[in-house]
Parts: structure tokens; C-alpha cells; sequence
């Protein structure tokens, strides 16, 4: 399980415009990042929405919001697209990231394994991880306030 002062492993990820992200290319700016279960469910979409209506408060603390879920970058891009996300929307369809995250569960409702937990991790500038929560209850939602607070004494 990864814990504050952890350095936070790199990846590569599509995003739904089909272009590859890797984590280091956001070096210098402080990353959110959210694993959430699945697309079109309503706490996934409860969750992204209150981020999506907040992206300023993100940018103005030098924060770069990156969301990821097992999900296709093809289910990723008609979510973001209903939604109007204003942030990049990740496919980890192998579950490479969510497993080096610790954020995978097993197996969730109906019997479907290998799905996002929902957590969230604030990597500061340098590559350190400065918060890790990650849920067991997919019903529950990471503490966005103790993120922004947490955001604001990074910059």
C-alpha cells in the first residue's frame, strides 16, 4: 500500500483522445489523482461532477486532475463527453496502474473483478505522494475538502 512520502510509480496511460499521458510529464505541477470504479454509475459520476464543477480551485493551487478507471478509452470518451469533464479521463484497461496503486478490488458487485477502487492521491511536484486514500466502499467518496486543503500548503 503506497503512504505519504512515497515516490509515486510512473505510468502511461490513454486518455480518451487516444494520446498517450505519462505521470512525469506533469513534473513541476502538483496531480490529483482519482480512481474511480466504472463510467455512467452514479457515484462515479456524482464524484467527477463536483471535481468538474471545481476545476478552477485545482488550477489555481498548480494542480492537474488526472482520473482513471478500468473502463475503455471508447466508454471513457462518451462519459467525459455527457458529462463535459474538463480533465483528462484515463483507461487502465490492463490494471497495470490500479495495481501499483493498491487500488483494485478483487472482486466488486456482481461478481465483476478487477475493477478501480475508488481512491484518491495528491502527488506533489516532484513526484512524491503527499496523500493516499483509497476506499474499500465504492459507495463512499475521497475527502475533496482535505485535498484542496492539503493543495493549498503545496504551492
Amino acid at each position: 500500500m503506497l503512504k505519504q512520502g512515497d515516490k509515486a510509480p510512473n505510468f502511461t496511460l490513454v486518455n480518451t483522445d487516444k494520446q498517450e499521458v505519462t505521470l512525469t510529464q506533469y513534473e513541476g505541477k502538483n496531480v490529483v489523482l482519482l480512481f474511480f470504479p466504472m463510467a455512467f454509475t452514479g457515484v462515479c459520476t456524482a464524484e467527477l461532477c463536483t471535481v468538474r464543477d471545481n476545476i478552477t480551485n485545482y488550477n489555481q493551487m498548480n494542480a492537474e486532475v488526472l482520473a482513471i478507471s478500468v473502463d475503455s478509452p471508447f466508454a471513457l470518451g462518451a462519459f467525459k463527453d455527457k458529462e463535459h469533464y474538463n480533465f483528462q479521463l484515463l483507461s487502465d484497461f490492463n490494471k497495470t496502474v490500479s495495481t501499483a496503486y493498491s487500488s483494485l478490488y478483487e472482486t466488486f458487485a456482481f461478481g465483476m473483478a478487477g475493477v478501480s477502487k475508488r481512491s484518491a492521491f495528491v502527488i506533489d511536484k516532484t513526484g512524491t505522494i503527499q496523500y493516499a486514500e483509497v476506499l474499500e466502499n465504492a459507495g463512499e467518496v475521497p475527502n475533496l475538502a482535505k485535498i484542496k486543503e492539503l493543495l493549498a500548503t503545496l504551492n
